[in-house]
């Protein structure tokens, strides 16, 4: 490996837009934030240096052996994360990137694209909520940026007018972009009079000065330095190129190896460009409901689970030619037994939020896979014992966290269990088999307490209450509180007749507790809004019968006054139901206290059976 003539900035870029640069299936996907792009910027700017790069050179002959991919130039945050595949021909040689990526790729889209990241308070399906910014630097004072000297910023059109009109005398944006279409300096010095960027009349002779001086600076760093220093590495060998690259990317921000295995199999895999499949099908699971948070850590351990392979770890030797092989063969089936596994958790109203475990997602795929059930899970009558089933392990699995941590210990037992006991998804042999061990599905009365101290808004909330009610798969589902949450503050208690500081006091303690809470469909819970509940429930189901379907329906305590003043009561007596239910439900035996037995003794065993 040799070290080689350092090149331009300029002749980079014009590499990267003739495809002479391209980047080698085995690098992720860009990951830098408009902030580091900046940064880098102001590194060049000020003569920093930018570290070395590591090119690969690939003679034009041995190109078809190998998969390659674009620059990103126009990023997206929702629409363009993806590289585009290279359209290589002819017989001219190529340059590969192994190390260097990022900051070329910041390189390309600061100087001939641009970068469009999510607005807050925007939705994700929103056009307008990803506006495309070119980079820009202000030619008339440095950054008030501690971390930077030269203000480069990336800016919408919007943005650029907004600058004009409210700060004219500060700002002059320039986009950095526009100095590769310079060839001298007479361009800089006719761009400085065309913009009024020499005349003392509407500039302090310390703007005129600093616009000529940076917008020199910038035009030398991009066209005349030779800042591009990198070393060369000839070698045709994969397995070489595939060992400096991972030790070359071992320190920093580490490459995962779910990037490298990904790489791997795109460059082993036949008849299907894997990195595109599973980045498309990444996104297509993600876009079920909600959205999801799953990735391409989690298809590719669902490959290796799936396929039965025996070492399911993320191994680079687990990624060999015949395994790839046995991967690509079934993936249809695969990516199948995960997509509908994904719509199963939606149809029981999970989301990203509340699916707090990716990974359970997993053993239900491998069910679906090895007993051939297809659509059919999600409504089908036939199969609605195994939804129950399915729904019961998932919210067990999820709330004793049985997937914190790696959960490639579980894979195999999972497999076993489930191949071994065809046609019915089997979860009681599951409890059974991890009773008393840290990854148990058990649940004792104590966890169920526990449980009802489970607070509005979080994703255990759901869980519990995905439990206890049979959800109507066609609808979205809200957490809501019974006794409307606006009313739990000491002013609006007390209009409302608790005249007690310390009732008042209970009341705001407990009102975001489970007992309170219920599940309602999402257009509903905006109607009910903040509406008293006796009020709200007379409106909504006039009758007596309907009122008594509905507070069945909800687990309320029969008979009881749904005033808010009698709160506690109500709180009470439906922690009591709950309580009585997910026992039911979860198969909980009630410890009794019999007459002469020593209580202390009692608690102690029920921790020794919590532990």
């Amino acid at each position: 490996m040799a070290y080689e003539k350092p090149i331009k900035i300029r002749e980079a870029i014009e590499a990267i837009q003739e495809q002479e640069f391209i980047l080698p299936s085995i690098q992720r996907e860009f990951v830098w934030t408009p902030n580091q792009i900046e940064l880098l910027f102001d590194s060049i700017m000020r003569d920093y240096p930018i570290s070395t790069f590591l090119f690969w050179k690939v003679k034009a002959e041995n190109l078809s052996k190998f998969k390659f991919y674009r620059f990103l130039s126009n990023y997206h945050e929702r629409d363009r994360t993806h590289n585009e595949q290279a359209e290589l021909s002819g017989s001219k040689d190529r340059m590969a990137i192994l190390d260097g990526q990022q900051r070329l790729t910041s390189l390309y889209i600061g100087l001939k694209g641009s970068d469009a990241r999510k607005l807050p308070r925007y939705g994700w399906k929103n056009d307008d909520a990803f506006p495309a910014k070119k980079l820009y630097i202000n030619l008339l004072k440095n950054s008030e940026d501690s971390d930077k000297e030269f203000d480069f910023r990336f800016l919408s059109d919007h943005e650029i007018e907004l600058f004009k009109v409210k700060y004219p005398n500060d700002f002059h944006w320039f986009k950095a972009g526009d100095i590769l279409d310079f060839t001298n300096m007479m361009d800089i010095m006719s761009y400085l009079m065309n913009n009024g960027l020499t005349d003392t009349s509407r500039r302090t002779s310390e703007q005129t000065i600093y616009a000529s001086t940076t917008l020199t600076k910038l035009y030398q760093v991009v066209n005349e330095q030779e800042s591009i220093n990198f070393y060369l590495e000839k070698s045709e060998q994969l397995d070489k190129v595939l060992h400096i690259f991972i030790r070359i990317n071992s320190g920093g921000t580490k490459l995962s190896y779910s990037d490298l295995l990904l790489s791997i199999a795109t460059a082993q895999w036949k008849k299907k460009d894997a990195r595109v499949i599973i980045h498309s099908f990444v996104d297509k699971i993600n876009a079920v409901g909600n959205k999801f948070n799953f990735n391409k850590d989690l298809v590719l351990k669902s490959c290796l689970v799936l396929t039965d392979l025996k070492d399911i770890r993320f191994r680079v030797d687990n990624f060999s030619t015949e395994n790839m092989a046995k991967i690509e063969n079934e993936w249809d089936n695969i990516s199948k037994s995960l997509l509908i596994s994904v719509k199963l958790i939606n149809h029981f109203g999970f989301s990203g939020q509340t699916l707090t475990a990716t990974n359970a997602i997993v053993p239900i795929a491998y069910f679906l896979n090895k007993n051939n059930i297809g659509e059919e899970i999600l409504h089908h009558a036939s199969q609605g014992k195994n939804r129950a089933l399915i729904k019961e392990w998932l919210i067990r699995a999820l709330l004793k966290k049985i997937f914190g941590g790696s959960p490639d210990n579980l894979y195999p037992t999972y497999r076993t269990i489930i191949s071994e006991n065809i046609g019915t998804f089997p979860l009681q042999i599951l409890i059974d088999k991890y009773k008393g061990t840290n990854k148990s599905l058990e649940f004792q009365e104590s966890n169920i307490e526990h449980l009802l101290t489970t607070q509005y808004g979080s994703s255990f909330a759901f869980m519990v209450l995905g439990l206890l009610y049979p959800l109507n798969h066609d609808y979205t589902f809200h957490q809501d509180h019974i006794h409307p949450k606006s009313f739990f503050n000491n002013k609006g208690l007390e209009k409302m007749g608790i005249v007690l500081k310390e009732d008042r006091e209970e009341f705001i303690n407990n009102f975001n507790s489970l007992p309170n809470l219920q599940l309602i469909e999402a257009i509903v819970n905006i109607q009910k809004s903040a509406k008293p509940l006796n009020e709200w429930l007379k409106q909504t189901h006039p009758s007596d019968e309907k009122q008594n379907s509905y507070k069945l329906l909800h687990f309320f305590p029969e008979d009881e006054n749904l005033e808010l003043v009698n709160f506690m009561n109500f709180f009470n007596k439906r922690k009591e139901l709950l309580k009585e239910k997910l026992m039911t439900i979860l198969n909980v035996p009630k410890m009794v206290i019999s007459k002469g037995t020593d209580v202390d003794a009692e608690i102690d065993v029920l921790e020794l059976l919590e532990e």
